[in-house]
This record gives structure tokens, C-alpha cells and sequence, in this order.
């Protein structure tokens, strides 16, 4: 397969729904992204054959095409949205990668979702709006996230003080990483660092307020607004780049759509074996942390080494905006790996899992 390299990654910062980033509008918060990767790859708008963008609760009309042509694209630039949910943010770096090897040079790709301004939905014949959209055909293995969340932490005997241990980890490295996290982040609205990462005490988190079972306010991320992007480009263009880190493999793989916080483990098995490489060559993991049972449940169930997973904290200190979330992994990936291979794995609702294995 011809190689694909991504030579830059930005992201905005991460803020809680109704924070913020309230008011900024979804092709705004990529937009801006977008403008910042080119300049850092040092490409111009018209190198870019197009941009690639997940967004999964958004009021639809094309997101990336509009990010596209706000960001000063050449309107030949068509721009690609997709739906993966949570995982979309990874799966446009490979659908960019396979895009690559079909013969572009420059793809643009990530995700951008605002959750502040996502659009109620409603069935015409129903008095009220819908929470969530179906994710399966069959209700009784379609499940609350939350609860899915709680029945696996049941299941795997994770206690609420494990989770809630793992959440309290999470902010205490954020916090001290905000200082090096400013250099990946993409100023807007005057926001320049994640919004959500504090001081979380095992006290504090003891007292929040339950939403399923053991899972509380405390150990799931909280929903939130934010963009991410990267630049993927053919190995000839890459040979000009002053950093150039390749996607080595990738792996999206479906699973019991009843217990969807356990797909990435498939998916890293076969990004892995893609790459012929052993979990021990991994230097760092950037692993989805929409609650801390998934994120604990993945870690091990994938054997990975905790002491090489999110080193700058994860979703439970920064939030969740759906279908940037997998972008937001690359990212960090992206400024972390300095040298060797790592990996991003994201679990998504439906029972989905996406990996993708860099080397620097």
C-alpha cells in the first residue's frame, strides 16, 4: 500500500456544551483548525485534493464542505462528512489514508462537533424530541452508553472507586500538561487550553451526581465543543515536511452493538498485527476515555501498559465532543510521539472499535 504521512495536527480546545463555545458554529471551530494546519505543513489552500471531516450530532448540510470554503479552500475542494460517532474522528484519518494510496497527495482530515448547538430531533408524530438516535435494529441490544458503561463495569468486577481513581489520574495530569498542550491548541473564542481538566479529589468525585449505577458526573466525560485535524499526505509530499510521521496501520472492527465499550480491543489486535509489531514497541497510547470502566476495560482487555496511556490526561479532563473525539487522539498523539510507534484506539456506540498505529 503507498505510504501516508501526517505532517501536522492542531485541534482546538475542548469545552463543556454550553461553555464557551456555545455560540461558535461547528464550520467555525474547523475552519479555524484548518487554516492552522496548513500554515504549520507550510501548504497552500490549493494543494489540498480534500478535506475530511466527522461530525455525528450536527444539524448535517456537509460539514467539511463548509469548513472547506471558510477556510478559504478552492471551492474545488468538494469536502467529505462522516458518521462513525465517536470512532469518525479516527476513521478520517484512514479513509485519508486509503485516499492517499488512490492517488491524492494532500488530505485534510478530523473532526468537528459542537454539541452546544446540536439540533433537537423529533419524529413527526411524536410530542417530544429524541435523545439518542437508534444504534442498532434491535432495542434490547441498544443500550443507554451509560449504562452500557455501568453493566461492563459490573461485569469485569471495576469497582466506583477504581473509576473513579482513574478519573481523578485523568485531571491531575491534564493540569500539569496544560502548559505543553497550548502548543497543539488553536486559539478561538480566547480559549486556549481545555476547559474542563481541575483539581479532582477522590472526596469530589465521591460526591457526584450518579447518571447510571456506579457511572457518575465524575467518571464519564462530560459532552463538549471542539475540532481536530491533520494533514495526511503522499510520501512525496511528505519528503519536504519538517516532520512527517507515518500511518503505519489501521483497524475499524464492529462487536456486540450490547456492550460497545469493548470493540477497540478487537481493533487494536488487528491495527497491531497490521504493523507487525508487538504491544511492547508501543511508546505511547492515546485511548478513549469516554468513562473511565470503558478506558479501564480497553487498557486491559487490549494489554496495553497503563504507564504509556494518556500521559496528559484524556477525555474525563477534557470532554467529549463525539465525532472530533478520535481526532483529538491523533493530535495528542501526534505532539507526544517524539521517537518509535503509538497508538490511538477509540470505542464508538453500536458496538464499533477504531485503532491507528504511528510511527515517528
Amino acid at each position: 500500500m503507498t505510504r501516508a504521512f501526517v505532517i501536522a495536527a492542531r485541534r482546538t480546545a475542548v469545552v463543556p456544551r454550553g461553555g464557551a463555545f456555545r455560540d461558535v458554529p461547528v464550520d467555525v471551530l474547523g475552519a479555524a483548525v484548518l487554516r492552522a494546519v496548513l500554515v504549520d505543513a507550510g501548504l497552500a489552500g490549493d494543494a489540498v485534493d480534500e478535506v475530511v471531516v466527522a461530525n455525528a450530532i450536527g444539524e448535517g448540510g456537509n460539514p467539511a464542505r463548509r469548513i472547506a470554503l471558510l477556510a478559504g479552500l478552492p471551492e474545488r475542494v468538494a469536502g467529505l462528512t462522516i458518521d462513525r460517532q465517536c470512532a469518525g474522528g479516527l476513521d478520517a484519518l484512514l479513509l485519508a489514508r486509503a485516499l492517499v494510496a488512490a492517488g491524492a497527495d494532500v488530505v485534510v482530515a478530523g473532526g468537528a462537533e459542537s454539541y452546544s448547538r446540536r439540533p433537537e430531533r423529533r419524529m413527526p408524530w411524536a410530542d417530544a424530541p429524541y435523545e439518542q438516535a437508534p444504534f442498532t435494529p434491535w432495542p434490547d441490544r441498544d443500550p443507554d452508553m451509560a449504562e452500557a458503561a455501568d453493566a461492563l463495569a459490573r461485569r469485569l468486577g471495576i469497582s466506583r472507586g477504581r473509576m473513579d481513581a482513574f478519573a481523578v489520574a485523568s485531571h491531575a495530569r491534564a493540569i500539569a500538561a496544560r502548559g505543553r498542550l497550548r502548543a497543539e491548541i488553536v486559539p478561538v473564542a480566547g480559549v486556549r487550553d481545555d476547559a474542563f481538566a481541575r483539581v479532582l479529589t477522590p472526596a469530589l468525585a465521591a460526591r457526584a451526581t450518579g447518571i447510571a449505577g456506579e457511572i457518575t458526573a465524575a467518571n464519564a466525560a462530560v459532552a463538549a465543543d471542539g475540532a481536530a485535524l491533520c494533514v495526511v499526505v503522499s510520501e512525496r509530499v511528505a519528503g519536504r515536511a519538517a516532520r512527517a510521521v507515518e500511518i503505519v496501520a489501521g483497524a475499524t472492527l464492529g462487536g456486540d452493538p450490547a456492550e460497545p465499550g469493548t470493540a477497540p480491543v478487537a481493533a487494536i489486535a488487528k491495527a497491531m498485527a497490521g504493523a507487525g509489531l508487538a504491544l511492547s514497541s508501543l511508546e505511547r497510547c492515546e485511548v478513549m476515555e469516554a468513562y473511565a470502566a470503558q478506558a479501564i476495560a480497553c487498557i486491559e482487555g487490549a494489554g496495553l501498559d497503563p504507564l504509556r496511556v494518556n500521559l496528559a490526561g484524556g477525555a474525563l479532563a477534557r470532554g467529549h465532543p463525539i465525532g472530533a473525539s478520535g481526532a483529538v487522539l491523533a493530535v495528542r498523539l501526534f505532539w507526544d510521539l517524539q521517537g518509535g510507534h503509538g497508538l490511538a484506539a477509540i470505542a464508538a456506540a453500536g458496538g464499533i472499535g477504531t485503532a491507528l498505529v504511528l510511527r515517528s
